[in-house]
């Protein structure tokens, strides 16, 4: 708490009108923080013990984020004072008139590509690799290369979010092509084909995709390193690839908030040392805070690169054809 409220004194100073923003934002007592991350509590917890200001969190699932918040944004009654999101999602938003600009001073060390404009800030990547059961998979045995997963040893062993409905999936997939993971576009389609040989068990989401693992159902999966943190003690790992790639996770303030100093306060927190440290330790994130890592063996040498955003159409067609591969008898 004093080394939160020193940080202010030097923001106040420097800027002029930092104590206000805080003033104003005490008066108005509370902010509403939407979200499809999830396992913030302690975060949330955090904010709250520091701030004169309730904040509230309510999780939307990434299937019924848009939905929810342009229903409630069209009748004029969108009760978000920040949204949270994937980058695709935060962006929609941004096109239907639901956000509005806001340049936090917490963001200045983040990435030049993470800060595209005046309004949305990517915090995080949703970093996605595979994982194992340590207890169950041999040292030697444990993947090094995407190319491993398609090693027939794996078969019926494996599991990971459905590649034809997934879009998060989806665009993993095209973004092991594009980020040039493998040596050319055959090499790729080799390891697309390889790894739907293998018949893995597919899951609706991210989400239930580390129990199998956890339970020895199956042994490795294409997963987020997170779960490491999240689900311990499971005996759960990462496999060390060479690269990682994830969609990137992005904050804004809504238009119209009905607590706009409160929302204001509540990213210039989110987005600060202290709470990207939290949601690296505590929920296993991998955030764009300068020098803040998951306590996950290795994450600190891992290089985590984000990938494009796929458009709608794109999503469908590669559904399709991902659909072709992996459902083939």
């Amino acid at each position: 708490m004093k080394n939160f409220l020193a940080f202010l004194l030097v923001l106040s100073l420097s800027t002029g009108v930092w104590a206000a923003n805080v003033q104003k934002a005490e008066q108005e007592g509370k902010v509403s923080f939407y979200a499809n991350i999830t396992a913030i509590e302690p975060i949330m917890g955090d904010f709250n013990a520091s701030h004169n200001i309730d904040g509230v969190y309510t999780r939307i699932s990434t299937s019924k984020y848009l939905a929810t918040v342009l229903t409630e944004f069209s009748a004029g009654k969108l009760q978000a004072d920040v949204l949270q999101g994937p980058l695709p999602i935060i962006q929609m938003l941004k096109d239907k008139g639901v956000l509005t600009a806001y340049t936090s001073p917490s963001a200045a060390g983040y990435p030049d590509w993470a800060k595209q404009d005046d309004t949305i800030v990517q915090f995080g990547i949703e970093y996605v690799a595979p994982i194992y059961n340590k207890d169950l998979v041999k040292p030697e045995d444990v993947p090094t290369r995407y190319e491993d997963l398609t090693d027939p040893k794996w078969f019926d062993k494996i599991v990971m979010p459905d590649p034809a409905s997934h879009a998060t999936t989806i665009s993993w997939l095209v973004g092991l092509k594009e980020a040039k993971i493998f040596a050319t576009e055959d090499d790729w389609m080799k390891f697309i084909k390889g790894l739907a040989a293998n018949k893995p068990m597919f899951v609706r989401s991210f989400g239930p995709s580390p129990a199998p693992i956890e339970s020895g159902e199956k042994l490795i999966g294409i997963s987020m390193p997170k779960y490491i943190i999240t689900k311990a003690p499971a005996p759960l790992a990462w496999a060390k690839v060479d690269t990682l790639l994830g969609t990137t996770r992005a904050i804004a303030v809504a238009a119209n908030a009905p607590h706009p100093e409160a929302a204001k306060v509540f990213v210039d927190y989110w987005l600060s040392t202290n709470a990207m440290q939290l949601l690296a330790d505590k929920v296993g994130e991998y955030v764009l805070a300068p020098g803040v890592f998951p306590p996950i063996e290795g994450m600190n040498k891992a290089k985590v690169l984000p990938i494009r955003q796929l458009s709608d159409e794109e999503i469908r067609e590669w559904g399709k054809k991902f659909q072709e591969i992996f459902y083939a008898n």
